[in-house]
């Protein structure tokens, strides 16, 4: 698989309004203590279930037989805000090790670490690179984040952090694949991005806190499920553009944004049986093809449907458009039902 997008905890020292996942906050006290305890308790199933091998094939890069090259997958440790102090060590690192040692003698893989950026340090760099992280992405670099709402501060911590990366002889990339050829060098990685109205997030899912303070200006326009990141290619997991996002309980969504039900659980059982379950069903063909709208066609959604279950006013009585609702509607209407149908009869 190229990429694996797992969120370690929910844990984050922010409660950003434009979030799409309202479970992404401080916590405290007992909550704290089992917030971090369910990902401690579980990671290391996790990682047992993940491939035996973290690599993909890439349809785009030939060899001279005209057979797609492999080479070597991601995996992306985010939250949340992984470098707080109660899970950085506890969690963080202990995964980091994890993964390394699962993979160090049989392909490798990339490992990535998620931060919003403004609690990194020199010594915090210095723990992550020596836990064999291949690239840091700093996510937080846009205006919603409170403190950061000027363009001249982002500037400043731009700035800041490029200095702290290069000191450590890190280079920055802003692609989201890096290039053959590039995954046995010894160089280490750094990038950038936010919700800023030219990025591919900028409009904002319509999830979450986002929802709630309706700061999303999706369209129908606007199809997440076709673009990195949403469940385009996710069924392909053996080839480029294949990812899928993990809950710190094990969960598993055909896309970060996540679909109203998991597909599998990868703490209960392996990754690659969780993925060929679902291959031939239209349901989740149309999602892996970027096409939600023709999701509920084998159940009698018509597209015209899909598109009308896609509306829903809002609490200021706005009236809101995007397939990610339309995919809401018919996980909620049709398919968890539908799944939930064999349980009901046997009780």
């Amino acid at each position: 698989m190229e990429s694996m997008y797992y969120v370690i905890t929910w844990l984050c020292h922010r409660t950003c309004g434009h979030c799409y996942e309202d479970r992404f906050r401080p916590y405290h006290g007992d909550q704290l203590r089992q917030v971090v305890g369910e990902s401690e308790r579980l990671f290391r199933r996790i990682i047992d279930n993940f491939p035996e091998r973290h690599t993909y094939l890439d349809l785009e890069d030939p060899d001279e037989q005209g057979q797609p090259k492999e080479k070597v997958g991601r995996i992306i440790l985010a939250g949340g805000e992984v470098l707080l102090e109660p899970v950085r060590r506890t969690l963080l690192f202990p995964i980091l090790d994890a993964i390394h040692s699962r993979y160090k003698n049989n392909g490798g893989a990339k490992l990535f670490v998620q931060t919003t950026g403004d609690v990194l340090t020199h010594r915090i760099l210095d723990e992550l690179l020596e836990h064999h992280v291949w690239q840091v992405s700093v996510s937080g670099i846009d205006s919603y984040h409170v403190g950061l709402e000027q363009e001249e501060t982002r500037r400043r911590l731009v700035d800041k952090l490029t200095g702290l990366f290069e000191s450590r002889g890190m280079q920055e990339s802003t692609r989201i694949a890096q290039e053959a050829g590039e995954e046995e060098t010894s160089h280490r990685y750094f990038s950038f991005f936010g919700a800023t109205p030219d990025s591919w997030i900028g409009s904002l899912w319509p999830r979450g806190r986002a929802a709630l303070n309706e700061l999303s200006t999706a369209t129908l326009k606007d199809n997440f499920c076709n673009r990195w990141s949403g469940a385009l290619n996710f069924l392909q997991y053996r080839y480029s553009g294949s990812e899928v996002s993990i809950e710190p309980n094990g969960n598993v969504y055909p896309c970060c944004i996540k679909t109203k039900a998991p597909i599998g659980n990868v703490a209960e059982e392996k990754l690659e049986v969780i993925l060929e379950r679902p291959i031939g069903n239209p349901v989740y063909e149309a999602l892996s093809m970027g096409h939600p709208e023709r999701m509920g066609i084998s159940q009698g959604w018509t597209v015209e449907k899909f598109i009308e279950k896609s509306r829903v006013t809002l609490p200021s009585g706005e009236v809101y458009q995007n397939l990610c609702i339309g995919c809401d509607r018919f996980h909620e209407e049709v398919l968890i039902p539908l799944v939930r149908q064999p349980t009901a009869r046997k009780a």
